[in-house]
């Protein structure tokens, strides 16, 4: 079999850390010899995979995949660290293939596998290193792992869901402005001349699609550095506290939108909530997570309301009890919950309403926006043609 070339970073027992090249027939190989030299493993490639230009991103459904795999063959019994090597070495995504290699390395070092993740925060969250974490006190790591994938695998489709239903709406968007723009800077100077050669009164409409269709052409480029201005200002305002809040406001309050954005981040906070206090995870840590995964200012401050008043000795259904953003119904699910100690139970049942009231928003929302936008958009389409019509008409009749 031919040798092949590792690029290895080990670190030694004083602690200082190697790096070099090691020929091997095979990973597992050049893995072997470095350990029987003292040294542990940091990172282990073959030569020349690390340096790709564009390296291979891990999409959410690339990490659920491999947590449904892990959990399957751990609970078939196999050690996770044999568990994470078999799937590196069948992984092609080269970016996860390196993630995981390097996961059954700490592994194998004696670090806890929630301690290994929290080294890789862009692909695994708080919420996923939190649950790990209650397994390995447990002893569920298998099921825990389960439970992981299906709950990233809700997460995924409801976001999913969402993109799927605003992309038509987005489409005719695009489309409107794209058609308007057309009109405006082609059609309408083609127009324009013989309109002046006749010398008729043009009507106050065609007037204002000129002065229009003038304003684009002649200054295209205020309205280029505009739109690339509104664009930087949009994401640099997200990155502040006050813009953050200022969208945050507007996601949860827009008209139409903002009915279908309550309801799913109550969707996303609430399941995170049950599956986290099914697991075992600490109180504290749950509304912390579910504070963390509402991904909205407004609802984040709510959580963190409830969290002070819960280490008074409040509960959580009388600490949510008056927000305007928590229906009451909901409220009082989780007092149920609370009174008759089964509150993982009535919260899993409560996502489980909840996801089918996004189901029930995102529909009766895309209902609404797509006629609008077909109307806004023979609107303005009408009221240009009008405008080149007219003119038309009034040459056509006899003087």
């Amino acid at each position: 079999m031919t040798a092949i070339n590792f690029d290895y970073r080990a670190r030694d027992v004083l602690g200082k850390v190697h790096e070099g090249t090691i020929e091997a027939e095979n990973r597992d190989e050049a893995a072997s010899r470095l350990r029987k030299d003292g040294l542990q493993i940091l990172d282990l490639e073959e030569e020349g995979s690390g340096l790709e230009l564009f390296p291979q991103r891990i999409g959410a459904s690339d990490i659920i995949y491999a947590t449904s795999q892990l959990a399957v063959m751990v609970d078939t019994g196999i050690t996770l660290s044999v568990a994470l090597d078999s799937l590196a070495q069948q992984e092609a995504n080269r970016t996860l293939k390196s993630v995981l290699a390097d996961l059954k390395s700490q592994v194998e070092s004696g670090e806890d596998f929630s301690a290994a993740l929290a080294r890789h925060p862009k692909y695994f969250d708080r919420t996923y290193i939190s649950l790990i974490k209650a397994s390995e006190h447990t002893g569920t790591l298998g099921q825990m792992l389960d439970t992981i994938a299906e709950y990233q695998r809700k997460q995924l489709e409801t976001r999913q869901k969402i993109r799927a239903a605003m992309a038509y709406p987005a489409v005719m968007l695009v489309l409107a402005i794209g058609v308007t723009t057309f009109l405006l800077t082609y059609v309408m100077p083609k127009f324009q001349p013989l309109f002046q050669r006749k010398g008729i009164k043009l009507p106050l409409m065609t007037r204002f699609l000129i002065s229009a269709s003038h304003v684009l052409i002649d200054y295209w480029y205020l309205w280029a550095l505009a739109a690339v201005a509104a664009v930087v200002a949009f994401f640099v305002a997200r990155r502040t506290a006050e813009g953050r809040k200022f969208f945050d406001w507007l996601k949860i309050h827009i008209p139409l939108l903002g009915a279908l954005n309550r309801k799913v981040i109550l969707s996303r906070s609430v399941r995170t909530l049950g599956t986290m206090v099914a697991a075992g995870v600490s109180m504290l840590d749950c509304i912390r997570m579910a504070g963390e995964v509402a991904g909205n200012y407004y609802y984040e401050q709510v959580w963190l309301g409830v969290l002070e008043k819960i280490t008074q000795g409040d509960r959580i259904a009388d600490s949510l009890r008056g927000s305007p953003l928590f229906p009451p119904t909901l409220v009082q699910m989780i007092n149920s919950g609370e009174e008759t100690a089964k509150l993982d139970t009535v919260l899993a049942k409560v996502s489980v309403y909840y996801d089918r009231e996004v189901e029930t928003a995102i529909k009766a929302t895309t209902s609404l926006i797509e006629p609008l936008l077909i109307i806004v958009m023979g609107a303005v389409v009408g009221s240009i043609a009008m405008g080149l019509l007219l003119p038309i008409f009034s040459l056509s009749r006899p003087s």
